[in-house]
């Protein structure tokens, strides 16, 4: 720029390291799988930031995955967990599955989108809180740069559940976001049991968005009761299976 000095430059390198500093400060959620973790940045979730997540299509199954998956995350935060949906939108008690106990969630209601994003932005700058979950259907660009910031401020952890009410909303879903990821869940056939019953909820996870990441795919176990994931032993076995019959086709 005309007129610029070199130490204005300088000066302006620095506070913008040291903005970055104070990010890199919130610090990250891990997974707990190396699958997982090893495509994040720091190694987990960015505390302190905001994150997008939706089930595939519109079904209610895919739906409730997608509520689950953000439950376990949340689950796994310090503190109190503050949860803001429309009425009647939210199943409280469901939320254990994913390892989020009554007692640790704050259950707010809003008429609308505009109600919960903002209840979830003030919780938000708010601070004090393990993470913020909010339920909408749209999420504007606007609207999640603002929720972005408050996270950022108060290094609390965002996490907004993609709802779909109509197929409208549903394709809004691929407009940009300031979220830092964006996941797609989708539920997928349990792994065969040894005898009759019903296996461990599986999920395709899909990294669509990742700020300073990879966008990649995940086959995994649903959340257990304290919010962790799991790799199914099939899928942890595969590459020595791989490794077998390689050598098997060599000898």
């Amino acid at each position: 720029m005309p007129g610029t000095q070199p130490a204005d430059i300088d000066q302006l390198r620095q506070r913008i390291s040291r903005l970055e500093g104070e990010r890199r400060v919130a610090g990250v959620l891990p997974f707990g799988l190396n699958l997982i973790d090893s495509r994040l940045p720091g190694g987990g979730l960015a505390l302190g930031a905001l994150h997008e997540i939706a089930g595939s299509g519109k079904g209610a199954v895919d739906g409730a995955a997608a509520g689950l998956f953000a439950a376990g995350i949340a689950a796994r935060s310090d503190g109190l967990v503050m949860w803001c949906a429309r009425p009647g939108d939210l199943f409280a008690p469901g939320l254990a599955q994913g390892g989020l106990p009554p007692g640790r969630v704050i259950h707010v209601e809003a008429d609308d989108d505009k109600g919960v994003l903002a209840a979830c932005e003030e919780a938000l700058r708010h601070g004090g809180l393990g993470a913020v979950v909010g339920e909408v259907a749209r999420l504007s660009m606007i609207a999640s740069r603002r929720l972005q910031l408050a996270a950022e401020g108060a290094r609390t952890l965002g996490l907004m559940v993609r709802r779909w009410d109509t197929e409208k909303a549903a394709v809004q879903f691929g407009l940009p976001t300031a979220a830092m990821t964006r996941w797609r869940v989708t539920s997928i056939p349990s792994a065969p049991l040894p005898v009759p019953g019903i296996g461990r909820a599986r999920w395709r996870l899909e990294l669509l968005r990742c700020k300073g990441g990879q966008t990649a795919e995940f086959d995994v176990e649903a959340c257990d009761g304290q919010g962790h994931l799991a790799v199914s032993a099939p899928l942890v076995h595969r590459p020595v299976a791989a490794a077998d019959e390689r050598h098997r086709a060599a000898s």
